[in-house]
């Protein structure tokens, strides 16, 4: 079982940031989209170095994922270095109402300034950024009141620039999903591995899966345990991480010839049902301030 770092950068994200820098004159603002579960993991190093003082929105999506006091947490430590932080979830429309006024704040003076030229009626330009799979497509689609982007539940499949109107009268310009080239810290490209940024089938889906099994006990034991019917005692009982993770594969009676625990089977089905919070609303990064 692996458990080097985990490194992915394929040849179109280097076209991608040549792709922001060339367009940044074109847009008023830079929204960067994060998992609300890893707001760190999920955020590229690289976007700030390339927007310089671009005005930038940071959206904390698939907020119905993620913990929500830890949330909270984010956009309050966002808002004390003087950043401006929303959650949106595109499944219940969570905080969709503060996405217009938040912009149009952030863009005040620039509107007063359109306005004084005449130009009151002139659109908004923003430039939507994130890594793969933190749901860019979903909110430009939910932004759009139709399907105008496309989307699927896998990273790398929005691959060119396209300008998009919506209903808030603003004109999005759609980046694909773009990583960076080096993890520097091993934690990050876990926490993408679990949350499902960098695809399965490039890999070791069981080394991720029983990381996500050390995680779980550490963060969320409670529901962790209540999923998998798993008691403290047998919590306890386990002392390697592995032996956690071939339990929950016990529990749910994953197992083959001779008894031994089906570990491929296992691995895909805890990383579906926390990507899809059937174990619970769980973020894995809280805020170190």
């Amino acid at each position: 079982m692996q458990s080097e770092v985990i490194q992915w950068f394929p040849g179109h994200m280097a076209k991608t940031r040549r792709l922001i820098s060339e367009n940044l004159k074109e847009v008023d603002i830079i929204v960067e989209i994060l998992d609300a579960r890893i707001p760190y993991s999920s955020k590229n190093p690289e976007i700030a170095k390339l927007i310089g003082d671009k005005p930038c929105l940071t959206i904390l999506n698939k907020a119905s994922l993620a913990d929500k006091a830890t949330t909270k947490k984010w956009i309050d430590y966002y808002n004390s270095i003087g950043k401006n932080a929303i959650a949106i979830d595109c499944v219940s429309g969570e905080g969709f109402s503060q996405l217009a006024p938040t912009v149009k704040k952030m863009l005040a003076s620039k509107l007063e300034k359109y306005e004084a030229k005449g130009m009151s009626g002139r659109k908004l330009r923003a430039m939507f950024v994130g890594i793969p799979n933190v749901g860019k497509s979903s909110l430009i689609n939910k932004l759009c009141g139709s399907k105008k982007a496309k989307v699927e539940n896998r990273p790398g499949v929005t691959l060119n620039k396209q300008w998009i109107p919506t209903t808030i009268g603003l004109d999005l310009m759609d980046m694909p999903g773009v990583l960076w080239p080096k993890f520097e810290e091993k934690i990050v490209g876990e926490n993408l591995a679990i949350t499902g940024a960098i695809k399965d089938a490039i890999l070791d889906t069981e080394y991720i899966a029983v990381i996500l099994c050390k995680r779980l006990r550490e963060i969320a034991p409670e529901p962790f345990m209540a999923r998998y019917k798993i008691t403290k005692d047998e919590l306890d009982a386990c002392e390697m991480d592995f032996e956690l993770f071939e339990l929950v594969g016990r529990k749910r009676g994953f197992l083959i010839s001779g008894g031994e625990i089906n570990t491929e089977r296992t691995a895909s089905t805890l990383l579906e049902e926390f990507r899809s919070a059937k174990i619970g609303a769980i973020s894995l990064e809280v805020p170190q301030n």
